[in-house]
């Protein structure tokens, strides 16, 4: 008995386009063909298809599924190392529903680390949330977890928004009063959370990494005159309050 290629497809349960791919990697053997030159393909074609099949469902690969057939009725390291990579597989989509869950929760925004995202994200600018996912990226251990606690209880700021919404051509009176009222602020924030500050030596990619980015960031991220308060606030949270 034959098949074309659409019936032995269908018999397999996989799909005609599938069946041709098997052929063009040398997974599949080339039937002989019709007079007519349609494919026809036998029961060992057919065989052969779901076996192909069967380990196509477990998960392995098409070299994997070429090796195994190859190598008899119980290939053991490559069903080991197939267990593991879905051992792995597993465990991160276990992960993956835990910062789901985190993320509904929250109602925080999915494009933040869990981490880093705080219980009133709809606050934050554009601005805001691009720095946070870049310093997700390349924060140590120590300084992710002090910010996580921050954003997830962010106090009330004083200056009411007043720097998200600063102009880029404030003058200079405008930029330096903004930040003399904003380090109070901010150094009450570092001493309810020392670990915002400190060396940065865990941080993944070094700390000269870290400072390189976050610096480009701000300059990239927030206007001229945002970025003269934001040096002029650092430079005042280096005195003595």
């Amino acid at each position: 008995m034959t098949w074309s290629t659409r019936e032995v497809a269908e018999l397999a349960g996989t799909s005609l386009r599938a069946v041709r791919h098997y052929h063009e990697v040398g997974l599949l053997a080339e039937p002989a063909r019709r007079a007519n030159g349609y494919k026809q393909y036998g029961v060992e074609h057919l065989v052969r298809l779901l076996r192909i099949k069967r380990l196509a469902d477990l998960g392995f690969s098409l070299p994997q599924i070429a090796d195994t057939l190859d190598e008899g009725d119980h290939p053991e390291q490559a069903l080991r190392t197939l267990d593991a990579e879905l051992a792995a597989t597993i465990e991160r989509l276990q992960r993956a529903r835990l910062e789901l869950a985190t993320i509904i929760d929250r109602r925080a925004p999915a494009d933040l680390p869990v981490a880093m995202a705080p219980a009133q994200a709809a606050a934050l600018t554009e601005s805001d949330r691009s720095v946070m996912l870049l310093m997700s990226r390349f924060m140590g251990p120590r300084k992710l977890t002090a910010y996580g606690e921050l954003l997830r209880d962010l106090p009330a700021d004083p200056t009411d928004g007043e720097f998200d919404r600063l102009p880029a051509d404030s003058g200079e009176e405008v930029r330096a009063d903004l930040a003399e009222r904003m380090a109070p602020h901010v150094r009450r924030i570092r001493e309810a959370h020392p670990g915002l500050v400190g060396p940065d030596d865990d941080a993944p990619r070094g700390a000269q990494v870290l400072a390189e980015t976050t610096s480009a960031a701000m300059r990239e991220l927030y206007n001229p005159a945002q970025v003269d308060v934001l040096v002029r606030l650092a430079a005042l949270l280096q005195t003595t309050p």
